[in-house]
């Protein structure tokens, strides 16, 4: 008997009625349907002196949710996806993204088109599209303090109200770095067209195998955005004597004290993001963000008299 999977954001009641009923459908249909609410692949905090809260990356999955899964849908706004991702990328569940939020950037199609998406599915008719992730830990010294599964980025900055923040940065065995700033952006092609895009960075195509560093308002105008190869690992020092902010996926995440360190690779698991047709980048940068879109026709010429 085929197996699928319901991730849903039970804060909606739009998204708790619609996952109920798509259950009935696959159920009705001879499937095996696992449920799980977004809150399970929400990242926990981790204050100095406090309950090291997260959980290991290797146990995001929810109940039900093995290799054996053929997809799973989840039900809500970019955040709810951004959620799932973390639950289903190590077992290697392949996710149809349902909007039923705002931006959606992220999802694939609209809730009320879900019948025939769901037709598509159950058909076998879609594509699977990979996307990059990050394992993002957080250590002193040798000890593991906090670790998280990424899709967009890590941000680390400065705390309201202090000065500018000082990092070393190493990539790979490259010699390290020193920026000056308010903080850093390390992201994800993914990642490009959120927190990073706004700070000035590129827009990185899905596809290009590559990650990017980017300054917050840096304190230099040599400070600018980093697109190096995926392959190489991140390490993070700050250099100041104020604990820091880490924000992963804008979710949540832990302060970051003088003596410890931020390490960022990439991770072996990845986004599996089910396509009803073949991706197109271009179309979604326009139709998400106006990106490309044609200005108006300027006369040819102008009569003067």
């Amino acid at each position: 008997m085929p197996k699928a999977g319901i991730i849903y954001n039970d804060t909606k009641p739009v998204a708790c009625r619609v996952a109920k009923e798509l259950e009935d459908k696959l159920r009705m249909a001879g499937w095996l349907v696992a449920t799980a609410t977004g809150m399970g692949g929400m990242l926990g905090c981790s204050v100095p002196g406090g309950l090291i809260c997260h959980t290991p990356i290797d146990r995001l999955a929810p109940p039900g949710f093995d290799p054996e899964m053929q997809f799973a849908v989840v039900l809500g706004g970019d955040g709810t996806v951004l959620s799932a991702c973390r639950q289903v990328a190590p077992p290697g569940i392949p996710l149809l993204a349902i909007n039923i939020g705002h931006m959606g950037f992220l999802t694939e199609t609209h809730w009320n088109r879900l019948p025939q998406a769901l037709e598509q599915l159950m058909n076998g008719q879609y594509e699977v599209e990979e996307r990059t992730m990050l394992t993002v830990q957080v250590f002193r010294h040798q000890d593991l303090l906090w670790e998280a599964l990424c899709l967009n980025e890590m941000v680390l900055h400065r705390e309201p109200l202090t000065s500018m923040c000082h990092f070393e940065i190493e990539i790979g065995k490259h010699a390290a770095i020193d920026i000056a700033a308010d903080g850093v952006i390390v992201s994800t092609p993914t990642g490009s067209t959120a927190y990073a895009l706004s700070a000035g960075g590129p827009v990185l195509m899905p596809d290009v195998p590559v990650l990017q560093l980017v300054p917050i308002c840096p304190h230099s105008l040599a400070s600018r955005a980093l697109v190096f190869a995926n392959t190489e690992s991140v390490r993070i020092f700050p250099v100041n004597p104020n604990r820091l902010v880490m924000v992963v996926d804008g979710n949540a995440g832990c302060y970051v004290l003088p003596d410890e360190q931020v390490r960022i690779e990439r991770s072996p698991y990845s986004a599996k993001f089910i396509r009803l047709q073949s991706p197109e980048f271009f179309h979604l940068l326009r139709e998400k963000l106006g990106w490309g879109v044609p200005h108006v026709a300027k006369p040819t010429s102008v009569d003067l008299t």
